[in-house]
């Protein structure tokens, strides 16, 4: 099993000194001690988030401090953004790393985020394939056209030329589509447990292999993206998670949602005070630390870790953000490297 580390949840509605400290410092911590990858999404209009507008920004700061890491978006939401623009942003990155840029290729959330898009948030996903075409012919130095607003053709090929000859991507996968397609195209995939168990993304990831065996594609990667905590002792470790990924669950209704249904409560959350969610919370958030995350001791997380493998998982991406406290996270991580080290030994037995 792979590592790698995810960010997803800074606040940026403050404005403050040291805001990318954490990014920084872990991410060193990273490439130090044998990590896959780094991953900084595209998020827009939201606070938790708020700091990572734009994956190919703090991909070019983190080549400067790393030197072995792979850098990657997770993800760019294609229909945001002109395939020229991927693919230079990108090529740059790829340079500043000595060849290190990967991206995972999105197709969007919510609607607002679409006031940067010229085409309605109803045809993203059509957008998001066509324009991944686009960026991979650009990035092997092949001339694409495009149609400027007079209607007249222009064939453009993007500079700076990148270091290497093809862009490594992934697809974010949800649905049994998307699967589908990513497996069609010969893609990797990054997907999570915020919609669900492993028993359920599981089957998706078997439609994935067929799909790529069927085009003829040989072994790609599955990441999965897990909120992640660890520590020496399991009840310090939950006492210290709780209150911030509490928080976290309440500023995401579709994951309050399903873990709503998980309970068995045909409700309608809409309608719950916040003492209500407070109950919701205080009873149900255990059962999904434990069944769709990473919290724990190396020693306790080893069993999860080897069922996400018999799933198909080739590599746990750790949203390690989630947690507010600068100290509190970066003395978590050298416990997720025990659970790493741990992880290779099991295998090297197998």
């Amino acid at each position: 099993m792979d590592f790698s580390l995810f960010y997803f949840d800074g606040d940026g509605s403050i404005a403050q000194t040291n805001q990318y400290r954490l990014l920084i410092e872990s991410a060193k911590f990273a490439d130090r001690n044998g990590f896959v990858a780094l991953w900084t999404p595209e998020r827009h209009f939201h606070a938790f988030g708020g700091l990572y507008p734009n994956p190919s920004l703090t991909g070019a700061a983190l080549a400067m401090v790393t030197e072995r890491v792979q850098l990657r978006a997770g993800s760019v939401v294609v229909p945001l953004h002109h395939p020229v623009r991927i693919a230079e942003d990108w090529a740059v990155v790829d340079n500043l790393s000595n060849g290190r840029a990967a991206i995972a290729f999105a197709s969007g959330w919510t609607m607002d985020e679409f006031i940067l898009s010229s085409d309605p948030h109803a045809n993203r996903k059509a957008n998001m394939w066509r324009g991944i075409k686009a960026v991979q012919k650009l990035w092997q130095g092949e001339a694409v056209d495009f149609q400027e607003a007079t209607g007249r053709t222009v064939s453009v090929k993007t500079l700076p030329k990148p270091v290497q000859p093809q862009l490594p991507i992934w697809i974010t996968c949800q649905s049994s589509e998307t699967f589908l397609e990513a497996g069609k195209m010969g893609a990797n995939v990054l997907t999570s447990l915020l919609g669900g168990t492993i028993e359920e993304v599981a089957p998706k990831i078997k439609l994935y292999r067929q799909s790529l065996a069927k085009y003829g594609h040989t072994h790609r990667k599955v990441a999965l993206m897990l909120h992640t905590f660890l520590g020496e002792d399991v009840d310090q470790v939950k006492e210290k998670v709780r209150q911030p990924f509490c928080h976290y669950l309440k500023t995401h209704y579709d994951l309050l949602d399903n873990l709503a249904k998980g309970m068995g409560l045909k409700v309608d959350l809409k309608s719950f005070s916040a003492d209500d969610l407070d109950s919701l919370l205080l009873f149900g958030v255990e059962g999904f630390m434990k069944g769709r995350s990473l919290i724990g001791t190396p020693e306790s997380c080893l069993p999860f870790v080897e069922r996400l493998q018999q799933a198909g998982v080739d590599e746990i991406a750790c949203l390690i953000d989630f947690v507010p406290d600068y100290n509190h996270v970066m003395d978590s991580l050298p416990y997720l490297k025990q659970l790493q080290d741990a992880c290779q030994v099991v295998g090297a037995k197998r």
